[in-house]
């Protein structure tokens, strides 16, 4: 059985380089891919990005209790499926889940093992500057995404491990040595060893 973890982030602070750099330099790691009821942009994938369904399929879903955890963004709803990230777990992959914290505390409630994992930056100015520097936003949107950041980072202490996203190499380590601590905790060395513990005893 693998791990799942939650890594959560204001925009910004450099999630989406940090989980595809892990993904790249860590093996039997998966992300989970998510339901979305928004349309499907130029490029992307169905069961890669996301996996693309109806409102009403999206609705069937959550009424039988179908995902670990959802969000309405905007007139969109999003979803984690429970079957998606079981089968994953139950494969020996360890799964993250790229959620906010409110998708985190949905997780937490039913997942209480789900290890938690917020990435912050270095200070607000450079939250702004790397935000300013993405040239994808005008003003506005840059001072909502702010506004937005400062409500996300009050959640942080709801989460296991702080990671400062300053030096990106850095924040990649620490980040590859919680993934890496975790799969040394008794319970899951005790199942993957089983077989060698039995013998030294």
């Amino acid at each position: 059985m693998g791990n799942l973890f939650i890594i959560s982030a204001p925009s910004g602070c450099g999630k989406t380089s940090l989980v595809k750099a892990l993904l790249e330099q860590i093996d039997d790691l998966v992300v989970s891919v998510s339901h979305t009821t928004r349309p499907k942009r130029s490029g992307e994938i169905h069961g890669q990005n996301y996996f693309f369904v109806s409102k009403n399929e999206f609705a069937k879903i959550n009424e039988n209790n179908g995902f670990i955890e959802s969000a309405k963004v905007f007139d969109n709803f999003y979803g984690s499926a429970k079957k998606t990230v079981t089968d994953l777990l139950s494969s020996g992959k360890d799964v993250i889940l790229e959620i906010d914290w409110q998708g985190a505390r949905q997780v937490k409630k039913s997942v209480t093992n789900a290890i938690g994992i917020f990435i912050l930056p270095p200070s607000i100015s450079a939250l702004k500057q790397r935000l300013t520097d993405r040239d994808q936003d005008d003003k506005t949107i840059i001072n909502k995404r702010m506004t937005e950041a400062v409500s996300e980072i009050e959640h942080f202490n709801e989460f296991d491990y702080l990671v400062i996203n300053d030096d990106f190499g850095v924040a990649l380590n620490d980040l590859s040595n919680i993934i890496y601590s975790q799969r040394l905790i008794f319970a899951q060395q005790s199942k993957k060893h089983q077989n060698l513990l039995e013998t030294l005893i």
